[in-house]
């Protein structure tokens, strides 16, 4: 291959990864995120505030009035061209569009790159990284608990033994929790709405930027 032609290929492979660019506003200090707005009543009892690892069913919309504040960063991590996953990963790009989010998003497709890819996630030092694809669940779950200084959100599936920097948004018919281990109710496909997908997002963000993390969010 011809220097010139090889430094054109590796260079739009990066753009596509991280969406960089001159004006990339990813590239400056920034300041640490925080919640604008509050939860409502029946997120949480604020007077017995969940253990890890515990599930939590808030009350429907107690998160509607939580935004995350300007220029919060979120990598979307996908893996999987199923129906679900694709509703997931548009829920949260439509989140994003709407509370004006800088969203970058990356695929992990190859199953044995899944760990590069959640690595080259993790190396966009973003604020939050939301994971959507039941694929994806084993290699976080070897992953996750060496770097706790990072939050994920897992929107549709959960993991098994979450540390705290991980935490779930699901509903019955979506608590995948990895290969051969058992789910708190059965998987179904058609549960996957873009309203129940919508939920999730935001009900996940809201409980991560009041920092309820480390737990399961089921939202029915």
């Amino acid at each position: 291959m011809r220097p010139r032609l090889a430094a054109t290929i590796v260079l739009a492979v990066t753009v596509a990864l991280t969406g960089c660019g001159a004006d990339d506003d990813w590239a400056g200090p920034r300041v640490a995120p925080s919640p604008v707005g509050a939860l409502g009543n029946g997120f949480v009892d604020p007077k017995a505030p969940p253990t890890p690892e515990a599930t939590v069913t808030p009350k429907p919309g107690s998160w509607d009035g939580v935004h995350p504040s300007k220029g919060y960063r979120v990598v979307l991590l996908s893996a999987g061209g199923d129906a679900q996953t694709k509703t997931l990963t548009d829920a949260v790009t439509s989140w994003a569009k709407t509370e004006k989010v800088s969203l970058k998003t990356i695929t992990a497709d190859d199953p044995a790159h899944r760990i590069d890819r959640i690595t080259d996630a993790l190396g966009l030092k973003p604020d939050l990284i939301v994971a959507a694809g039941n694929s994806l669940i084993d290699p976080l779950a070897l992953f996750t608990a060496n770097h706790l200084d990072q939050q994920f959100l897992v929107v549709g599936a959960e993991l098994a033994e979450p540390t705290h920097n991980v935490t779930a948004a699901d509903w019955t018919g979506a608590s995948y929790r990895g290969e051969g281990l058992g789910m708190s109710s059965n998987y179904d496909p058609a549960s996957f709405t873009p309203e129940r997908a919508g939920a999730a997002i935001r009900a996940g963000v809201a409980s991560v930027l009041h920092g309820l993390t480390g737990i399961v969010i089921w939202i029915g």
